[in-house]
C-alpha cells in the first residue's frame, strides 16, 4: 500500500465512520477501485479506526469527562443512579452495547464473509439511503432517551455490521424514529460507539502482533492515521451542524448515487 492510497483510504475512513454513508461499505469499495494489496489490511483497519477514535474523544472530551466523573460518583454512591443524568449515560451506553457484542463474537466474520462482495457493498448502501430518507417524515422529535430506546438503538448498531449499512446513519436514524431530539441523538449515537471501537481494535490488535509492522509500512500507517483523524473530526462536527438543520435525509442521495453507481460499474 502506497502513500496515495494510504492517504485516500485514510480519508474515506475519516469522512464516512461518522457521515451517515457507511465507512465498511466505502473502505470496500476503495479497496477495490484502488487495487490496494491486503498484505496489511487489518493493521491499516486498526490504525485508521485508532484514528477516528482519536477524533471523537477530542471531539467530545468534556463530555467523556463528565462521564467519567459521574462513574466516580456512581461507585461511591450508587443511589444517584436514578437522578444523576450522566449515570443514566452511562447505563444507556453499556445497555446498547449488548447488541453489537453479541453480534460481534457470534457472526461478524460470518456477516463480512457473506457482504463483503462489491455488489453487495453497493446494494447495502441504498438500503443506508432508504434508513435516512425515511428520517425526513420525523416530526421535530424532541424526547428523550430510556432504557428501550438505547436497546433498540442498539439492535441497529449491531445490524450496522454488515458492510454498506452506515453505524452512524443505522443508530441516529433509529434514535429520531423513537422520538429522540436531533441532538440528543447524534450526541449518544457517537459516544456509543466508543466502546464498541475500542473493544473491536483490542480484539484485532491480536492479529496485528501476528503479522508485525516492517519498517516500510510505517509511513502509509502514518499518512492514514493523521488523515483519518483530521478529516473524521471536521466530519463529525460537520454532522454535527446538519443535524440541526434538519438536512440528515440528504445524505440519502449521496448513497443512492453511489450505490446505483457500484452496481452499475461491477455488474456490467
Amino acid at each position: 500500500m502506497d502513500i496515495l492510497q494510504s492517504f485516500l483510504l485514510g480519508l474515506i475512513q475519516g469522512l464516512t465512520e461518522f457521515l451517515p454513508i457507511s465507512s465498511s461499505g466505502h473502505l470496500a469499495l476503495g479497496r477495490y477501485l484502488l487495487n490496494s494489496d491486503t498484505e496489511m489490511g487489518i493493521t491499516f483497519e486498526v490504525v485508521v479506526h485508532f484514528g477516528t477514535l482519536c477524533s471523537i474523544v477530542i471531539y467530545y472530551k468534556t463530555e467523556i469527562l463528565n462521564l467519567i466523573k459521574a462513574l466516580f460518583r456512581f461507585i461511591g454512591s450508587p443511589s444517584i443512579a436514578k437522578t444523576d443524568k450522566d449515570v443514566k449515560v452511562i447505563g444507556f451506553i453499556l445497555i446498547s452495547m449488548i447488541p453489537a457484542f453479541i453480534v460481534g463474537f457470534t457472526l461478524k466474520d460470518y456477516i463480512e464473509g457473506i457482504f463483503m462482495n462489491p455488489i453487495l457493498v453497493s446494494g447495502m448502501l441504498i438500503v443506508t439511503g432508504i434508513i435516512l430518507f425515511l428520517t425526513k417524515f420525523s416530526k421535530n422529535p424532541e424526547g428523550e432517551i430510556t432504557t428501550k430506546k438505547a436497546f433498540l438503538i442498539g439492535i441497529a448498531q449491531a445490524f450496522a455490521m454488515i458492510p454498506g449499512i452506515s453505524r452512524s446513519g443505522s443508530t441516529i436514524s433509529t434514535s429520531l424514529y423513537l422520538g429522540i431530539s436531533r441532538e440528543e441523538a447524534a450526541n449518544f449515537s457517537f459516544l456509543m460507539v466508543i466502546p464498541v471501537i475500542a473493544g473491536a481494535m483490542i480484539l484485532q490488535m491480536g492479529e496485528v502482533l501476528e503479522v508485525g509492522i516492517s519498517n516500510s509500512q510505517i509511513s502509509s500507517l502514518l499518512v492514514g492515521f493523521f488523515t483519518a483523524f483530521i478529516s473524521g473530526y471536521y466530519a463529525l462536527k460537520y454532522l454535527i451542524i446538519i443535524l440541526k438543520k434538519q438536512g440528515f435525509h440528504y445524505f440519502a442521495y449521496y448513497c443512492w448515487v453511489v450505490g446505483g453507481a457500484g452496481l452499475i460499474y461491477f455488474l456490467v
